[in-house]
């Protein structure tokens, strides 16, 4: 009896087995992949030996490596036989159109048949032995005898036939025969010529019969449609390309010329017989996109599917609507294919149909674009002229002395139902955001257009626009977030109201009362919806902005002088300077301060021709920037205060007519001082010449430029003594700065005022005496210049050991 063994003894060994036939096989494997090496190598050595090499020999050393060849045998063999085809086609067609005179009507059929049946009949032999290459060869050979022996049957048998309905119907029959030619033997290019030559028939009978636009365009669509049929059902990839070149030549045409006629019909009737070709256009594109296997084509034809569809209504609507609805009727079609999305059709279908619906609802947005810019740049570029009074309407105070865009009636609606379109489809979309902040643009453009529209009374207008922004930042308010930033919805509402606001300010300059009441209404508006975090950062400054333009206003609308209307402008950077002290560390201070500089900056604008009030109204900047210096991130402004009461001073006394320099330079040259004495308290290594060098500078240069020139004693005494005192005070305190200006200056100022004297004595002196004293001086050198080195460099010494 058979003893097995239990059942684990019975696993271990199996496994055993197993893992040594793994093994085996491996072993194997990797032995079959280096014989298939060895044997290729050896392959390749034998096809090229290598130069030196006998014919049949082995290669000229042993292990040398085997050269690629420049060209193939199979690309060789090729070459040699289209290079053969070719030159027997050509002969045979000069034979045809030159030769042919000299031989009578049987001689000519005799060698012309005899040459297409032997053309045609050789390639059987030769695919019976196998040699398919030159089977093809002489075959395309046979081919193109064919058309040789339909021409010369024309010229023979059918000279008085339309030339253009005889090579219809040539076409026709080569194509036939050709096709059943490529497919009994099983040849290549027959199939792709007789695919390529069957789209001359159905036009070229249109044309020989006298055919119309709108028959030649249906002959186009129709065999626009075989070539599709062929190219869905034919399997070799020749035959299948050439098929969708043709079908997609043919179907363009077509489809270029139905909308053509379409949109060029003076009449319904012959608008609809386009429309309806551009309808079997677009059938024949949703049949074709439904049978391809690759999605992105089955997308690309329903697209221009629906393309095709809505271009047939719309030409039909021209002719039947108003022009200005002609846009609307689009965009209904347009609208209508959305319904694809519950249909049963296929998935890029039904894609491709959405996308031709989104690309015709762009269009009509872009139709309605002009009329938006206009509202939007009109009043800026072509507005009503300042204060010139109350326009007729809402429309000639933004396009005042321009006509009004065609076809604008409609805009507003065209807006209004994208918009609506966009926000009813983006909520069964990932992009949501991006759809919602499109829909919003596009309502706030339909409310936008809608005064100029209708034409509405100009106050009419200016409150539909304030209203526009009321709402647009009543939904940046509403919809921002609690941690200061915005979302896009929120982002887009803002920029909107900015805009919006821009032109409605603009547009309200043709009226004073309007000016004053729209400004007044935005600054408020924006001031409001400063006060939230979110919106702060742009609702904030435009607040300013539009306070700044208040400013202005009212002092133009009271009469005043630009310069007075500065003290008025004024009032904005003081708010601008206590709003940032209240929103300090917020995204909002940033812009804020640069507002209010921007408006501090135009009231020096608006100053600069009275200077007396140019320095008051630069006092006052240097009140707000020292207020913003008090807080703790802005100490820097403290150095634009200074800036600003110095240059206020300067003006000031510019203004009196003071033209001593000191004047300008001691109101510097204290604080400077004052603020070197405190560095230097607080950190004793800093040097004197950072500490009081510019301050000391500042009043000694220019004083000793202009005591360089005065005449009068009194301006160098008072300069001299100055001087003395700062190099008394150097040295005393061993400080450098003030001994080598104080010094220097007090050594010139000596000089200046002894140079009449000097004058005279060299005057007096004889010619000789100057040269005489200089050598006597540099005898004198020479003798002690070892002495006066050791001198100069103690001195240079004791100069370095000041502070």
């Amino acid at each position: 009896m058979t003893n097995l063994p239990p059942p684990a003894e019975e696993l271990r060994f199996l496994d055993a087995e197993l893992r040594q036939l793994d093994l085996r096989r491996a072993a194997l494997l990797r032995r079959r992949a280096w014989l298939v090496h060895t044997l290729r190598a050896t392959a390749a050595r034998q096809a090229d030996p290598g130069p030196g090499a006998a014919p049949g020999g082995p290669p000229a050393g042993a292990g040398a490596a085997a050269r690629r060849p420049e060209a193939t045998a199979p690309g060789v063999q090729n070459v040699l036989l289209v290079l053969g085809g070719v030159l027997l086609t050509i002969a045979a067609i000069a034979f045809t159109l030159v030769s042919w005179g000299h031989l009578g009507i049987a001689g000519r059929a005799l060698v012309l048949g005899a040459l297409t049946v032997g053309a045609l009949g050789v390639p059987v032999a030769l695919l019976r032995r196998g040699l398919r290459s030159t089977a093809e060869a002489v075959a395309a050979l046979g081919t193109a005898l064919t058309v040789l022996d339909a021409y010369a049957l024309h010229e023979v048998a059918f000279t008085g036939t339309d030339g253009v309905g005889y090579t219809a119907t040539a076409s026709a029959v080569l194509a036939a025969l050709w096709a059943v030619y490529g497919v009994r033997l099983g040849l290549r290019h027959p199939l792709p010529l007789a695919v390529a030559t069957a789209h001359l028939p159905l036009l070229l009978w249109a044309i020989a019969a006298g055919a119309g636009p709108y028959t030649l365009t249906a002959v186009s669509l129709a065999t626009a449609a075989g070539g599709t049929a062929v190219a869905l059902r034919a399997a070799p990839l020749p035959v299948r390309i050439v098929a969708v070149t043709g079908a997609l030549g043919t179907g363009a045409a077509g489809v270029l010329s139905a909308g053509w006629l379409c949109w060029s019909a003076s009449g319904p009737g012959p608008a609809a017989r386009a429309a309806a070709l551009l309808v079997v256009a677009a059938a024949l594109a949703l049949v074709a996109g439904r049978f391809v296997p690759r999605p992105e084509i089955s997308m690309g034809a329903a697209l221009a599917a629906g393309l095709c569809v809505v271009a047939g209504a719309g030409g039909v609507l021209r002719v039947t609507v108003p022009g200005e609805w002609t846009v609307p009727g689009c965009l209904a079609c347009a609208i209508a294919l959305l319904a694809a999305e519950r249909t049963r059709l296929h998935q890029p279908l039904r894609q491709g149909l959405v996308r031709a619906s989104a690309a015709v609802q762009g269009f009509a947005v872009l139709c309605t674009l002009p009329l938006v810019a206009g509202c939007v740049l009109g009043p800026a570029v072509r507005g009503a002229p300042p204060w010139s009074g109350v326009p007729q309407n809402f429309r000639d105070a933004v396009f005042a002395g321009l006509p009004r865009p065609p076809y604008a009636g409609t805009a507003p609606l065209v807006l209004a139902v994208v918009a609506a379109v966009l926000v009813v489809a983006g909520r069964r979309t990932a992009r949501r955001p991006a759809v919602t902040v499109v829909a919003l643009v596009l309502g706030w453009a339909a409310v936008l257009v809608l005064p100029v529209v209708l034409q509405s009374p100009y106050a009419a207008g200016l409150v539909a626009h304030a209203v526009v922004v009321a709402a647009a930042l009543g939904l940046a308010v509403r919809t921002g977030r609690a941690d200061e930033r915005l979302s896009p919805p929120a982002l887009t509402a803002v920029l909107l109201a900015l805009v919006t606001s821009v032109a409605l300010a603009l547009a309200s300059l043709a009226s004073e009362p309007a000016t004053i009441a729209v400004l007044v209404t935005l600054t408020v508006l924006f001031a409001a919806a400063g006060l939230r975090p979110g919106p702060a950062p742009f609702t904030a400054p435009a607040a300013l902005c539009h306070a700044t333009a208040l400013a202005c206003a009212i002092g133009a609308s009271t009469g005043r002088q630009p310069h007075h209307t500065a003290l008025l402008v004024l009032v904005v950077p003081a708010m601008a300077a206590l709003i940032a002290s209240r929103t300090g560390g917020s995204r909002a201070t940033v812009p804020v301060e640069v507002a209010g500089a921007a408006a501090g900056l135009l009231a020096l604008a608006l100053a600069a021709p009275e200077p007396p009030m140019l320095a008051l109204v630069l006092s006052l900047c240097g009140a707000v920037a020292a207020a913003t210096a008090l807080r703790r991130e802005r100490r820097a402004s403290g150095w634009a205060a200074a800036a600003l009461f110095l240059l206020a001073t300067w003006v000031r006394l510019a203004a009196w007519d003071v033209a001593a320099p000191e004047a300008y330079t001691l109101p510097v040259t204290g604080p400077v001082l004052v603020v070197g004495l405190l560095r230097r308290r607080r950190d004793a290594a800093v040097s004197s010449w950072t500490a009081y060098g510019s301050g000391l500078a500042v009043t000694l240069v220019p004083s000793l430029l202009a005591a360089w020139d005065d005449q009068h004693w009194l301006r160098p005494l008072a300069l001299g003594v100055a001087a003395l005192a700062v190099t008394l005070a150097g040295a005393r305190h061993r400080l450098q700065a003030p001994l080598v200006l104080g010094s220097g200056v007090l050594a010139l100022v000596a000089l200046h005022e002894l140079a009449p004297y000097l004058t005279q004595v060299v005057g007096a002196l004889p010619r000789w005496a100057p040269p005489a004293l200089a050598g006597l001086v540099l005898l004198v050198l020479g003798a002690t210049y070892e002495q006066r080195l050791r001198d100069a460099r103690r001195l240079r010494e004791a100069l370095g050991r000041l502070r």
